[in-house]
């Protein structure tokens, strides 16, 4: 008689499931973009001789894409070489705990796992791409103007509210930055002497900021081409093969009061009264309920904490297929926030913040995000 396995076994298996699965997608990443190229080739081969003469030139610059892919390839599999060990242990727990000057601590605690069995890899293979638009948004100079718009006021706001002079160690102060992405903005922080800790829910993230905040020694080392996979709104070819380097400064020089936990925020962050600050930024609309994250924030700092927001509000589950989602406008979102608990102490709106955008596209996107300063009272 055959027994029913455990529901902590079932989540283990599926953790380790999705696990390979992500490692798996990183791995495909040049076969699937090879693809595309591919199609264009056979496209053009199928035309008229006179069309494909006048097309020679571009063809040219399929044959440089391959290269650009060969390159962003060589970059995929420097971040998954050594993930396996990226939690350091089997069950993917560990404590969370100051590093001092050794690598970069990643705890794990349910990290992100797909709600569906089966994915189709050409759309997980968009999220390496989007991995490495992120590196170049977080960790070379060409993003240096999205960190100015997005991480900036959020960084001023700490300086203002707990000022070096006042502060001779700001190390007691304890920062946490949700949906931290590739970590700038939470290695920032802690270069200002916070003790600050970044949560990250994807995977994607998580082995490639691993890679980045541990791995890399040296600025400027490695090179990307975040723009070889978009295909439209170019007014040049050169424009394509953009290449940007990374990191601008090397991270892994500075690990001191600074670590990484993976997991959903949500189940990772249940101690009250813990952080004196939450800095959110495009966070909050990460929420398939955005109120449970408010009250969570409220509930983890301690009274008198502050939380930092700047952000749109995409809601990303918004109109998702078997998703419960809500999305309340701004305004309604204030009226929750003081329902909550919070003092609003600054606000202002029609922030423009830009996304991992390809600053040649014909195509801009650019958001009026919302900025705000909120403390739970005494």
């Amino acid at each position: 008689m055959s027994s029913i396995p455990a529901a902590d076994e079932i989540d283990e298996a599926e953790e380790r499931a999705h696990f390979q699965a992500v490692v798996n997608t990183f791995k495909y990443y040049k076969l699937c973009c090879l693809d595309r190229i591919h199609k264009s080739e056979k496209i053009i081969s199928m035309l008229p001789k006179s069309h494909q003469q006048r097309l020679e030139k571009y063809r040219t610059y399929l044959t440089k894409f391959k290269n650009c892919l060969d390159a962003n390839n060589s970059i995929v599999h420097l971040i998954i070489e050594h993930v396996d060990r990226i939690f350091e242990n089997v069950d993917h727990t560990i404590d969370v705990a100051e590093t001092n000057g050794s690598e970069i601590g990643f705890n794990y605690n349910n990290c992100e796992i797909s709600s569906q069995k089966q994915h189709k890899m050409q759309h997980d293979v968009e999220k390496v791409q989007s991995v490495l638009k992120n590196i170049v948004r977080d960790w070379s100079a060409a993003g240096a103007a999205e960190r100015e718009q997005c991480y900036k006021p959020i960084l001023d706001e700490l300086e203002a509210r707990f000022p070096e002079e006042n502060f001779n160690d700001r190390s007691h102060i304890k920062v946490l930055v949700p949906g931290a992405g590739l970590g700038r903005l939470a290695w920032e922080v802690s270069v200002m002497g916070f003790t600050c800790q970044g949560n990250e829910f994807s995977l994607f993230m998580l082995f490639a900021s691993n890679f980045i905040l541990n791995k890399c020694h040296e600025a400027n080392k490695y090179t990307v081409y975040p723009w070889v996979h978009q295909y439209v709104n170019h007014m040049t070819s050169d424009h394509q093969i953009v290449a940007a380097t990374f990191p601008d400064l090397p991270p892994s020089c500075q690990h001191s009061h600074f670590s990484i936990a993976a997991g959903d925020f949500l189940k990772v962050y249940t101690q009250m009264d813990e952080w004196d600050c939450v800095a959110t930024c495009f966070f909050i609309d990460c929420a398939p309920n955005v109120i449970e994250f408010i009250e969570r924030i409220y509930a983890i700092l301690r009274p008198g904490g502050l939380w930092i927001n700047l952000g749109p509000l995409l809601y990303h589950y918004s109109d998702m297929p078997n998703e419960i989602s809500i999305e309340p406008p701004y305004d309604v979102l204030l009226d929750v926030i003081r329902d909550v608990g919070f003092d609003i102490l600054k606000e202002r709106t029609g922030v423009k913040t830009k996304y991992a955008q390809n600053p040649n596209s014909m195509l801009q996107h650019e958001y009026n995000s919302v900025f705000f300063v909120c403390r739970k009272p005494y």
